[in-house]
């Protein structure tokens, strides 16, 4: 026998689809990817979440009060980066500088490292207080150069850190000026030079004496053209599938385009995940609660 349905029915219906529509995921809740850390904007390529940004570069960043970089020798805080100039820079803690001499280490990446966000050519690495049977003083001198003019005793001598050397010999002992690839192949024992500091911009150091250098490493990074930007500009933040590595366009917690951020866009799977899945499975929900209470 079929019931009529009450005005007290009616509205306890009311109650009940609003509460269930309330659960909805609604579209204010976008952001899957975290877009900075501390003062330094996160931008395609690089994503702090998996699942964000380039698969290439997956788990180089990592997040906590600072942005820092990651490779197989250690983490290095990432003191900024231009996107427009595609270039990060990094610092080494451990690394000496003109104030501070620490114990020496490798610098190393991984082969895909090396090869997406390499050091630039104007970073370069001093090696210091290396012996005479040192390889870059021997068989490979050709490794070694001058940058902007400058030589080993600017460093020996104003600064507090590399002076020691000067004088436990009584003499300024040999130094190489050298770029990224010769401490890529070939590790701090192998080149037999005890400590080792980078220094960035340094075509713009003709002058300056390294009291003013800018010690860290310029990293160089290449983006592909995916179409990121035309994600961007529909609202979503270019990612990828964490098990394919395939491209998506995140553009909330229950939307994945493949290209762009619309209501009811195509997932990389093939199914619409937007507000009008949503909408049918509301409708659903009220034909179905409207049958139970009229039967």
């Amino acid at each position: 026998m079929q019931s009529t349905l009450t005005p007290s029915a009616i509205f306890k219906l009311i109650i009940t689809i609003t509460l269930q529509l309330q659960t909805l995921p609604t579209l204010a809740a976008l952001s899957l990817c975290r877009n900075s850390c501390g003062s330094i904007a996160i931008k395609y390529p690089f994503g702090l979440d998996d699942g964000c940004g380039a698969p290439q570069f997956r788990q180089m960043l990592n997040c906590t009060t600072d942005l820092f970089f990651t490779t197989p020798s250690g983490i290095y805080k990432v003191q900024s980066i231009d996107y427009d100039k595609k270039s990060m820079v990094i610092y080494d803690p451990a690394m000496s500088t003109c104030s501070i001499l620490q114990p020496h280490h490798d610098f190393h990446m991984t082969p895909i490292q090396s090869i997406i966000i390499p050091p630039t050519s104007d970073t370069v690495f001093a090696l210091l207080n290396c012996s005479v049977d040192s390889p870059v003083l021997n068989h490979y001198k050709n490794l070694c150069f001058n940058f902007s003019g400058h030589s080993c005793d600017e460093l020996y001598g104003p600064c507090n850190a590399f002076r020691v050397f000067h004088l436990l010999s009584n003499s300024s002992p040999p130094c190489c000026f050298t770029g990224y690839d010769t401490v890529k192949y070939m590790s701090m024992d192998i080149l037999d030079c005890s400590h080792y500091t980078t220094v960035i911009n340094t075509d713009e150091l003709k002058g300056m004496g390294p009291l003013d250098w800018v010690y860290g490493i310029k990293l160089s990074f290449t983006v592909a053209d995916t179409g990121c930007e035309r994600c961007a500009q529909s609202g979503g933040s270019c990612g990828f599938d964490t098990e394919t590595e395939g491209l998506v366009c995140l553009c909330s917690s229950y939307v994945n385009s493949t290209r762009e951020c619309a209501a009811g866009s195509i997932t990389a799977e093939g199914q619409s995940h937007g507000p009008p899945r949503l909408l049918f499975q509301a409708l659903v929900l009220i034909l179905g609660t409207f049958l139970r209470m009229s039967l």
